[in-house]
């Protein structure tokens, strides 16, 4: 058992999108970053130029294997060239535990400014991880942080939480997937769980080559400058930086599609097809390089394809995504197929409070839209309820929110897997003190 009653625990959430980090018993994270990482192999570029190698470096990158990562908004903000963008995990699962501990570090070091060795930790874990995986985690923590206490946490339990309930379905619409998990008594029901590879960055990808084949150029914000000719009169003069990799100018268009498409798009009340949305009215937006593009049946088509995966045959160049997306159910059929693969007993419970979560949920007329499709396809005698908190920031934040509210409990303090018990039992005993 764990008595530290009056540090607060450091809650993280490792998302597939973004990392979130803050305190425990906050009402929202204290830092939010992207969880990818800048990569720059110091094997091509070590001959070119030492001398501005030494003077851009801060200590958060660290050459290991020959090999300098950038972590953070800002660092990933600044063209660097031959950096690459990418991910530490594939489908929810860790695949190179550097970069993860690269990106602890900058949560923890350079964001909250704490030492880890003062404060217990509660890290948010997908459904899906793999005993494995959480040993390993739990090997880092303890030997290389020296965390005093440790606690792991399944997503949706912890979004069941922020909500103030034991028993839930939670719809976790997140950046790489969108995963549903019942969740009952604070377990999540493994053999229920169902997901689906279409998350957030899928549906930007969508947009992203919809504006791009109807001849709209997304430039990222590195490839221009501003320059005024006259008072509040811009030109724009194009930069060429030949050595910019593919992944980062992939990710800058990124950014900014993903901000096109919080802003404009919203899930449409029907299905979508091409013959009644063709006269809607175009929506504007203002791209950073100044000019103005208009969005028209794209802002309801690309939301729709949560719900009927089977329009990303329609996209212009998403072909290669066409058997990813045909495997792919729709929001509605996994929350049956999930209700479905439960105990009849709580079945009923589970229809009345579903649970929307992760950045992708907080779409416009998401909610609305889920809601109608499950009152179609479910059962006469089940009362569909679709639950989203009112605001933005909750919705996005419910995993790292309800992470906070577990570690300040006064009820949990017993719960945490503390540094002495690993030091007997070893990094296994993790499966017996988180379930």
């Amino acid at each position: 058992m764990y008595g530290g009653d009056e540090v607060s625990a450091i809650v993280v959430d490792l998302g597939s999108h973004t990392c979130k980090a803050g305190y425990a018993g906050e009402d929202a994270p204290k830092a939010v970053f992207p969880s990818v990482v800048g990569s720059i192999d110091q094997m091509e570029i070590d001959d070119a130029d030492n001398s501005d190698k030494n003077s851009g470096s801060g200590p958060e990158s660290k050459s290991k294997g020959k090999r300098k990562l950038y972590v953070g908004s800002q660092d990933l903000g600044f063209r660097r060239d031959h950096m690459e963008v990418l991910s530490p995990t594939k489908d929810g699962i860790v695949v190179d535990w550097d970069m993860v501990e690269n990106i602890w570090d900058h949560a923890l070091r350079k964001c909250l400014l704490v030492d880890p060795k003062e404060h217990p930790m509660l890290l948010a874990e997908p459904c899906s991880n793999t005993q494995q995986q959480r040993e390993k985690t739990a090997e880092i923590m303890f030997e290389k942080y020296q965390v005093p206490a440790l606690f792991l946490a399944k997503n949706a339990v912890l979004t069941s939480f922020a909500s103030g309930r034991a028993t839930s379905l939670v719809v976790d619409c997140g950046g790489g997937s969108t995963t549903v998990a019942p969740v009952h008594d604070g377990y999540v029901l493994q053999k229920a769980v169902a997901t689906s590879p279409i998350g957030g960055e899928f549906l930007t990808d969508c947009l992203l080559r919809s504006l791009e084949h109807k001849g709209l150029s997304i430039k990222p914000r590195y490839a221009f400058k501003r320059k005024e000719i006259r008072p509040g009169e811009f030109q724009i003069v194009d930069l060429d930086f030949p050595n910019t990799t593919e992944s980062y100018k992939l990710y800058c268009q990124r950014v900014i599609v993903g901000d096109i498409k919080e802003c404009v798009c919203r899930a449409p009340d029907t299905p979508y097809d091409e013959t009644s949305y063709s006269n809607i009215p175009m929506t504007p937006y203002e791209l950073p390089d100044g000019q103005t593009i208009e969005i028209g049946a794209d802002r309801f088509k690309i939301p729709d394809v949560l719900f009927n995966p089977s329009l990303v045959q329609t996209i212009p160049g998403m072909e290669s995504f066409v058997e990813t997306a045909s495997s792919a159910r729709g929001l509605p059929q996994m929350v049956i197929e999930s209700i479905n693969k439960c105990d009849v007993d709580i079945r009923r419970e589970l229809f009345s409070s579903i649970l929307l979560a992760g950045g992708t949920a907080s779409m416009q007329q998401l909610k609305e839209r889920l809601e109608k499709d499950l009152l179609e396809e479910s059962p006469q005698a089940a009362r569909v309820k679709v639950l989203a908190s009112g605001n933005a920031t909750e919705r996005r934040f419910s995993v790292w929110i309800g992470g906070s509210i577990l570690a300040s409990l006064g009820s949990f303090q017993q719960m945490w897997f503390s540094k002495s018990e690993y030091e007997e039992h070893g990094a296994s005993y993790i499966q017996r003190k988180c379930p």
